[in-house]
Formats: C-alpha cells, sequence, structure tokens
C-alpha cells in the first residue's frame, strides 16, 4: 500500500518506517522540520513538509497526492510540561489532529485509516486483578487528570470509527519503552537530575517495545478490522518501581531512591496519577487472533538485553 503517515520522527517511527518498508509499503512521511528530510529519505520515505495541526497547509501539500490508507503515530511528548493541561499539545493531535487527517485521507482516496491510542483509556485507576480487554469501557472520566488523556484517546478513536468510507482501526498501546522512548526517557532523568521512584506502593503498567508496536501497526493496517480497536502490549506487566530499577540497570545509571508519593505527586502531578493511582493488566489476545501479532519482546527485561534471572524486586526491603 501507500500510506501517508503522521509521526515518522516520533519513537515509533524509525522502527516503523524499517517495518513498512521491510513488507513492501511505500510511505509519504508528514514532517514539520524540513531538516528532517534526509533522516525519512535515508529511511525509504518520501517526505512531506506539513504541520498536521494546521489544516489547511496540512491538505494543501497533500492535493494531487494518491495513499490508500492513513497513518496517525504524532505525539508532542517532547515538548510536554511538568503540568498536563487541556491544552497539551499530544491531547490536541489526539482531537483535532485526528480530524485534520481525516480530512486529508479524503483528499489522497484513502479507505483506510489506523490511528494511535492508548491503553490508559481504560482509566486512570486501580483495575484490580481483572485482565483488560477491548470490550471494556473505554475514555470513560473517573475524575482525576488522567481524565484528559483517556477522554482524548477516545475522541481519536471514535473519529477514525465513525468516519463515513473509511476503515477506521485504533491501536491502544501499552507504555512505549526502548530507543527514545519512555525507558531512554527515564534514564536520562536518572543520569542528570536526582534518581527517584516511588516508595513501596506503586501501580502496575503494561508496556510495550517501540519495535513490537511498530510490527503491530503493520499488522493492523494489512489486516485490522473496521471499527475495531487492538491492545498491543507484552506479556508482562510490572509495577513502576521494577520499570524503573530495570531501566536503571540496564542503562547503567544510578539507581534511584525510594521517595513517597506525595512527593512525585508534587513534583509532576500527572505522574503520580499514572504511577501512583493506575494498575492494570490488559490482554493482547485479540490482536495476537486478528491480526497474528504477537510481542518479540514479552517482557521489560528481555527488551532491554538484561537475564530475564535478575528481575528486580519491586519493593525496598
Amino acid at each position: 500500500m501507500k500510506v501517508l503517515l503522521a509521526g515518522a520522527t516520533g519513537a515509533i517511527g524509525g522502527p516503523l518506517l524499517a517495518a513498512m518498508a521491510a513488507r513492501g509499503h511505500e510511505v509519504l512521511a508528514i514532517i514539520r522540520n524540513p531538516a528532517d528530510r534526509e533522516r525519512i529519505t535515508d529511511a525509504g520515505a518520501v517526505p512531506i513538509v506539513a504541520d498536521v495541526m494546521d489544516r489547511e497547509g496540512l491538505l494543501r501539500a497533500v492535493d494531487g497526492i494518491g495513499a490508500d490508507a492513513v497513518m496517525h503515530q504524532a505525539t508532542a511528548l517532547r515538548n510536554a510540561g511538568r503540568l498536563l493541561r487541556p491544552d497539551d499539545p499530544t491531547l490536541a493531535l489526539r482531537r483535532a489532529g485526528t480530524a485534520h487527517l481525516l480530512a486529508a485521507a479524503r483528499v489522497v482516496g484513502a479507505r483506510r485509516f489506523v490511528t494511535q491510542s492508548l491503553i490508559t483509556g481504560y482509566g486512570y485507576r486501580d483495575h484490580g486483578a481483572r485482565v483488560l480487554t477491548e470490550d471494556d469501557a473505554f475514555g470513560e472520566p473517573v475524575g482525576n487528570v488522567g481524565d484528559l488523556v483517556a477522554t482524548a484517546s477516545a475522541a481519536t478513536e471514535h473519529q477514525v470509527f465513525d468516519a463515513e468510507g473509511i476503515d477506521g482501526i485504533a491501536l491502544r498501546y501499552g507504555m512505549f519503552y526502548g530507543p527514545r522512548a519512555f525507558s531512554d526517557t527515564f534514564a536520562d532523568l536518572l543520569r542528570k537530575h536526582a534518581p527517584i521512584r516511588p516508595w513501596r506502593r506503586s501501580g502496575t503498567a503494561c508496556f510495550v517495545h517501540v519495535d513490537d508496536a511498530a510490527e503491530a501497526a503493520v499488522d493492523a493496517l494489512e489486516r485490522g478490522r473496521d471499527g475495531q480497536a487492538y491492545n498491543v502490549v507484552d506479556d508482562a506487566p510490572v509495577t513502576w518501581q521494577t520499570f524503573l530499577d530495570t531501566v536503571a540497570e540496564a542503562h547503567h545509571t544510578p539507581r534511584p531512591i525510594s521517595v513517597p508519593g506525595r512527593v512525585i505527586r508534587l513534583l509532576v502531578p500527572y505522574l503520580g496519577c499514572l504511577m501512583l493511582d493506575t494498575s492494570m493488566c490488559v490482554s493482547h489476545a485479540r490482536a495476537t487472533a486478528e491480526l497474528g501479532w504477537v510481542p518479540a519482546m514479552p517482557d521489560i527485561r528481555t527488551g532491554l538485553g538484561l537475564s530475564v534471572a535478575g528481575t528486580a524486586p519491586d519493593h525496598d526491603r
């Protein structure tokens, strides 16, 4: 297929361009910065300079171009602030950005649209031991700052599912880790700042390596069903204490110091909501059954190149 891609320069961008090229897909990559042209062409894709948030500029940039599908993987996480606000740029990309890309899909004649969503759309709360599937409630507010992310994830899904004449598919990703993703971000924090982690109690999260996330995206592009969401997570949910300790081990950074949760809430309220209040175990059974996708990196230790036998403890002793 010929695919119009937004998000080629993000964490998933490199692996996704490689995965699509390996399967013979032609990629037209939307980039904001002309300086990224060489990087995109070196990956075998065709750069199109446009801003997803500039609807008219985007439509002008794709006018006269044909494509079979559009894939929305654009985020602005590098520009995220300490406080999560309604005008957060990634939230805007989920809402207005999706609308603009759907308009672009009609201009290029695309009949398929794959969008990035998040498992946190199930709600920033403790879900207990119950395994969540795509049939569970999604995007319903629970009364905390995480509602901004959950409802924005639902907004991108609803738009693509409701688009007339276009097959809409959503990928509910776990937390990305790997090169240029969460693990690298936290490793930089551990090196440059006072390394901290929740003391004793934290939530449990589901992760996915960016390489596995990219393969799932191409699987969904090729085989995803119209109106369907797919959970894309690895096989082993872990606590945030384990995640941070494992990142420190893999990147040879100082081991984080445990601090009370109230300190994390004070420093970064959104991370407090995510790391302390939210626990979930999510199933990728539907993605496996319908897309044929299974994670090559079944857990974070494997994904970060560590021996499974060296599993870090969840709590201080």
